[in-house]
């Protein structure tokens, strides 16, 4: 199955690629995971809706396979690592990609959050969205530990 993980931000810390990295590279076989890097629109004064509606086009330019489509938001369903799981165990029932939608600094564009299927909060704080990548990845490979049976996620 795969999952496609959009973010906005292309010029990230050394420890976000390590991190995002590390976790992807340990979804093989039935889940992988793969990385869409949408750059940052360009922010020029006090008009950031233009630069997030241009990360919006850009992301809505990668939902041409019509994934299930996940949108990373402060206010979405919180999800344990079993629901998390069983969650990708319907979505791979499904047969269609997933794809989990991180904005950047701003949050996603409107018509991305529209065109969610499904808005996820990682946790109540706001997040950087370099770090919510790493979380994603980690979550993502720690659920498909559980439908793995796979000692990593120790409930």
């Amino acid at each position: 199955m795969l999952l496609r993980l959009i973010a906005a931000g292309n010029r990230l810390p050394g420890w976000v690629q390590e991190g995002y990295a590390d976790y992807a590279g340990r979804l093989r076989g039935d889940y992988r995971l793969d990385l869409v890097e949408i750059p940052l629109g360009q922010r020029t004064g006090a008009d950031t809706a233009r630069a997030v509606a241009k990360e919006g086009e850009r992301m809505l330019g990668h939902l041409a396979d019509k994934p299930y489509v996940v949108a990373l938001q402060v206010g979405g369903k919180s999800l344990s690592t079993v629901q998390l799981a069983a969650f990708l165990a319907k979505r791979a029932e499904d047969g269609r990609p997933v794809a989990f939608l991180i904005g950047g600094p701003e949050g996603l564009a409107p018509e991305v959050d529209a065109r969610a299927d499904l808005r996820w909060s990682l946790s109540a704080l706001t997040l950087p969205h370099a770090l919510a990548r790493v979380l994603v990845a980690e979550a993502l490979y720690r659920a498909v530990s559980v439908l793995k049976n796979h000692p990593y996620h120790r409930a």
